[in-house]
């Protein structure tokens, strides 16, 4: 099946479509233990991720908010999947390539998504060890993850695109 995004016709798999469709774990968390957002609310594509850790630093629910497409949709639903029952240190070392993998693969044009879903679980896991715990633990990088760097690429160049679209450029 064909969706059509803007003007590149996109080959989505059927993972993704059926996440798209009917999302596992969508919407707000009440109580969660710590949020974090990453992407662009000024031009679409961002992702929240709310999660439930417990004691013992297992995740027990996550759930996400999405503005975006359905790859968008469909990386942040599985990512919540993937990291629910595993420890803060489990749920860290997962990458936006796994994600992709377990969605059945991305167009190359929608790997963002990914970047964007793994960036705020890194951001949120680094929030939590910051502001709930007060410190970081060793396996957790004092300068920021290769996911985290490129969500924040992901998000500038967003920002600058934008900026140009709005211009008129």
């Amino acid at each position: 099946m064909t969706i059509i995004s803007s003007r590149i016709p996109l080959i989505y798999t059927p993972k993704v479509l059926e996440l798209f469709r009917n999302p596992k774990n969508l919407g707000r968390l009440e109580d969660a233990t710590v949020v974090a957002q990453a992407g662009s609310p000024a031009c679409g594509d961002v992702i929240s991720i709310y999660l439930k850790v417990n004691d013992k630093g297992v995740i027990e629910k996550a759930t996400f908010e999405s503005y975006g497409c359905a790859a968008n949709i469909a990386a942040a639903s599985i990512l919540t999947e993937m990291v629910k029952g595993k420890t803060l240190k489990e749920a860290w070392e997962i990458t936006w390539e796994d994600v992709t993998k377990e969605l059945g693969g991305l167009p190359a044009i929608k790997y963002h998504c990914s970047i964007l879903a793994v960036g705020a679980l890194k951001r949120a896991i680094r929030k939590y060890y910051s502001e709930v715990k007060k410190s970081l633990p060793p396996w957790i990088p004092k300068d920021l993850s290769r996911e985290e760097k490129q969500a924040l690429e992901v998000e500038e160049l967003i920002e600058r695109m934008y900026r140009k679209l709005s211009a008129g450029e």
